[in-house]
């Protein structure tokens, strides 16, 4: 049992060694560290979601306008099912 450890420990031990060596690494120690990853600022790309936020957004209203009117019409034509 010792032997299994020992060996998971040294090739493990070595694995994150030669990671923390490499860029995705050093990607994953800024993310820990709460750094913004160099060269995030792309102005087209943030544009773009500000645009497709913006469509989100009246998609959403819609969606909403659509649900009033089926409630709408649903409340309208239950008094008239009842009549019958």
């Amino acid at each position: 049992m010792e032997g299994v450890l020992f060996i998971i420990i040294v090739f493990g031990g070595g694995m994150l060694f030669l990671l923390s060596k490499s860029e995705i690494g050093q990607a994953i120690a800024d993310r820990i560290r709460g750094r913004a990853p160099e060269g995030s600022a792309d102005p087209a790309l943030a544009e773009e979601v500000e645009r497709l936020r913006i469509e989100v957004s009246e998609l959403h209203e819609r969606l909403d306008f659509a649900e009033r009117l089926l409630a709408a019409g649903r409340d309208q034509a239950a008094p008239a099912a009842e009549d019958a």
